[in-house]
């Protein structure tokens, strides 16, 4: 899974919590989010400059089937869409009321954008977004198509990451309730896409925030300090130590290879043998 001879590199360093990265093929470069800081980072051969200075508390993000950045904004309580450079918001409300902070975000092969929704930019402590209230009662996973956001997964306590499977037939959702309710399990979910049953698919000993599937089924997550990669029967295959705590991560690099890990304040890379299902 990791390349002959491979050794994790620390590229960079100066974020307050780094998260949502992504590789931008038609750039070349890698993108993702300094969340306290409110601006979103890129990463071009060794050189890092502010893409977004003034980010809104952007978090998560992936790429639509056009190759745009689809994002999710703390600090608006919306999922965007890069249009021109710039972040333009796609959806921010649902049932009259605005979301809480959508955190993650993946776009399904018939173009629907599917993104999580805890309450971390309410936080009173404003680290994450703007302190405030939520409009709805609970957290939930979100499908928005053809102008309609609907929720699909409300059994969650606060979900997180999440990742389809190569074929799109199973859904992986993190829960990190643990982060504010630590009598409650840090677990991976997995939802059939046919009946949206579900069930516990791993219980990460450190929380699964974010994570990718690669091309043949394997869970490349976050889990404490560390990357760990799971079967697609959950067995725990390989772990990955990283120096600081893991936010989230993605493949990119010029031929896909490469793991780009955003851990706490630093920006890390790894080369392997897989590529991302997505």
């Amino acid at each position: 899974m990791l390349a002959e001879g491979a050794s994790l590199e620390k590229l960079w360093t100066g974020t307050a919590w780094g998260e949502g990265p992504v590789w931008l093929p038609a750039e070349g470069v890698l993108v993702w989010s300094d969340i306290p800081h409110s601006r979103v980072l890129q990463y071009d051969a060794g050189t890092v400059t502010v893409r977004h200075a003034d980010a809104e508390y952007a978090n998560g993000r992936t790429l639509d089937r056009d190759g745009a950045i689809v994002q999710c904004s703390h600090g608006r309580r919306a999922i965007e869409r890069e249009v021109d450079g710039m972040p333009v918001v796609v959806v921010d409300r649902w049932a009259g009321g605005r979301f809480n902070s959508p955190n993650d975000v993946v776009v399904a092969r018939d173009g629907a954008i599917w993104f999580t929704d805890p309450p971390y930019g309410l936080h009173e402590s404003g680290a994450e977004g703007h302190p405030g209230s939520q409009d709805y009662d609970g957290c939930y996973v979100f499908r928005y198509a053809d102008g309609v956001a609907e929720p699909v997964i409300t059994d969650m306590v606060h979900p997180n990451g999440l990742a389809f499977s190569p074929d799109e037939s199973l859904l992986y959702v993190a829960d990190t309730a643990w982060f504010w309710q630590p009598e409650v399990t840090p677990v991976i979910r997995v939802y059939d896409t046919t009946t949206w049953q579900g069930r516990v698919f791993a219980t990460p000993s450190g929380v699964a925030d974010g994570f990718r599937v690669d091309t043949l089924g394997r869970v490349w997550t976050s889990c404490g300090e560390s990357v760990r990669v799971y079967s697609p029967e959950g067995e725990v295959l390989l772990d990955i130590p990283v120096p600081e705590r893991v936010g989230n991560l993605c493949f990119g690099g010029p031929d896909g290879h490469d793991l780009y890990i955003a851990a706490g304040t630093s920006l890390y890379r790894v080369a392997t043998t897989a590529t991302d299902a997505a």
